[in-house]
């Protein structure tokens, strides 16, 4: 076992084409584009297809991420999916996916941790990487929270979209500039019930009364978990610069879990963040859970926004409840 360095070498992503504007919500349930803009932020979600599952959108991201890097696909040591709505209760959608990319005996497992899943699934990858246990590590976030969305809740089906995004995280070499620094997990399942689908476990089998019920489709206490949400991303966030000596300041880009615009407004209000350093994209995707920080990310990437070098901070809560940061320099 060594001691070595980890970095994130690429971002991919992917979102189905079918796109589900506010206008298209009017016609569906009791709403309107205005009171969605103002209370979200959003204007337009991605929905996948009846035929496009987890494992598909989590492949188109993969290859995104990987033709990205440098890294060889013969290369990738470990796969860790984080996801909430995977292809199938088992097995899992990281095994489902490395089948996809022809890899074979390569771990593949996934992660639970709802919204935050992406954050917890690079601090798995991070730690494998500077442990000696792997040189690369594919971390994908992956959602399709459409097909467990009630649509008759106006207040929640507004919400969610289809994406995928990933990260290539890969051993560090002593002359590169790039380096994940430092993760802050945190989880209080405390408040497991404010963010929860109650049935389709052993807790609630699934059932005609179940199904009857619309308990299989995403349950939330908004108003309970927007309060939550800035103070625990504060908080993770707040631990991980002061405890590697760096303020706020120092900061080039925040990416933050889009979830809500007021949320995300909060939170660079509270850190004292300037919004025009806060990566933002909910107006074109929704919130698509695990897979909207490395979606935001690649994108920020891509057009060139973020740039080797830029100290990142990633940073994200969700259904447990979960919540983490990323520090990293790009």
């Amino acid at each position: 076992m060594g001691n070595y360095f980890a970095k994130f070498s690429a971002f991919g992503s992917f979102a189905p084409a079918r796109i589900l504007t506010n206008k298209d919500l009017e016609k569906m349930v009791d709403t309107s584009d205005e009171w969605i803009r103002s209370r979200t932020g959003m204007v337009e979600r991605h929905i996948a297809s009846k035929e496009e599952a987890a494992s598909d959108l989590a492949y188109q991201a993969a290859l995104n991420a990987i033709e990205a890097s440098d890294v060889k696909y013969k290369d990738i040591d470990m796969i860790v999916v984080a996801t909430i709505s995977g292809d199938h209760p088992f097995p899992s959608t990281a095994c489902l996916l490395q089948h996809k990319l022809g890899l074979k005996n390569v771990p593949a497992f996934d992660v639970s941790a709802g919204c935050t899943g992406f954050i917890y699934a690079c601090d798995v990858a991070r730690q494998y990487v500077e442990n000696g246990g792997a040189s690369n590590v594919l971390a994908v976030g992956v959602e399709i929270l459409t097909k467990i969305t009630n649509w008759t809740d106006r207040n929640t089906c507004v919400l969610f979209g289809d994406a995928a995004g990933a990260a290539v995280i890969s051993r560090a070499e002593p002359t590169d500039i790039s380096r994940i620094i430092d993760i802050k997990l945190d989880a209080d399942g405390s408040m497991g019930d404010y963010l929860i689908q109650m049935a389709g476990g052993s807790r609630l089998p699934a059932s005609h009364e179940t199904v009857d019920a619309n308990q299989h489709t995403v349950y939330m206490e908004g108003n309970r978990i927007f309060k939550s949400a800035v103070k625990s991303m504060y908080a993770s966030s707040d631990e991980l610069l002061r405890r590697n000596n760096l303020t706020s300041a120092d900061v080039d880009w925040v990416i933050p879990h889009q979830a809500n615009l007021r949320i995300i407004e909060a939170l660079a209000d509270k850190m004292k963040v300037p919004i025009n350093k806060v990566i933002i994209n909910i107006q074109k995707y929704g919130n698509t859970s695990s897979a909207t920080v490395p979606l935001a990310t690649d994108e920020a990437i891509r057009s060139k926004k973020i740039r080797r070098g830029d100290i990142l901070l990633l940073t994200s809560f969700g259904a447990g409840l979960t919540w983490g940061s990323v520090l990293a320099r790009y």
